[in-house]
């Protein structure tokens, strides 16, 4: 079957990047990364959550970390400079980033914001991220989500 482009994929074939596009079973019950790489049938450390988050001074961070692991806030204020920062509510979602729940891609947002990998990553042949819709991943290097979201990678993650 052949699979739907979604805005982030379009966005990466806009870029030249390369890429592959997975699905899985979506359980309405279960929207975790950890469902998605058991539904793929590929180890978590490899599939990356999109998380979105505010800083004290109202910007908005994207950060993709690993579907099994809990992101560090405290990590993520420090690498972005500022003093503080939380995660946006899932009813802002859909308005900041253009996507939902389960499905939020850290490609192709409404707006390019200041984005941040897990380190993790660099250590990974192929990640899996989000396409941007429930159900479907994008399959891709770690080099080539960094050089199209211009993001930083950094330790995110609680130990």
């Amino acid at each position: 079957m052949s699979l739907k482009k979604t805005n982030a994929a379009r966005f990466l074939d806009t870029l030249k990047l390369p890429y592959e596009m997975s699905s899985y079973e979506v359980d309405e019950e279960d929207l975790s990364a950890t469902h998605a790489a058991a539904s793929l049938g590929v180890d978590a450390s490899c599939v990356f959550k999109t998380l979105v988050a505010r800083d004290d001074a109202k910007r908005i961070l994207v950060a993709c970390i690993p579907a099994a692991c809990e992101i560090d806030l405290k990590a993520l204020a420090k690498v972005a400079k500022a003093k503080r920062c939380e995660l946006v509510a899932v009813k802002e979602l859909l308005g900041l980033t253009g996507y939902i729940r389960g499905g939020c891609s850290p490609l192709g947002m409404k707006k390019q914001y200041l984005t941040f990998i897990d380190a993790s990553a660099l250590q990974q042949e192929k990640i899996y991220v989000s396409a941007g819709l429930r159900g479907v991943q994008l399959v891709l290097a770690p080099s080539v989500l960094t050089q199209a979201t211009h993001a930083q990678c950094e330790p995110l993650i609680k130990h």
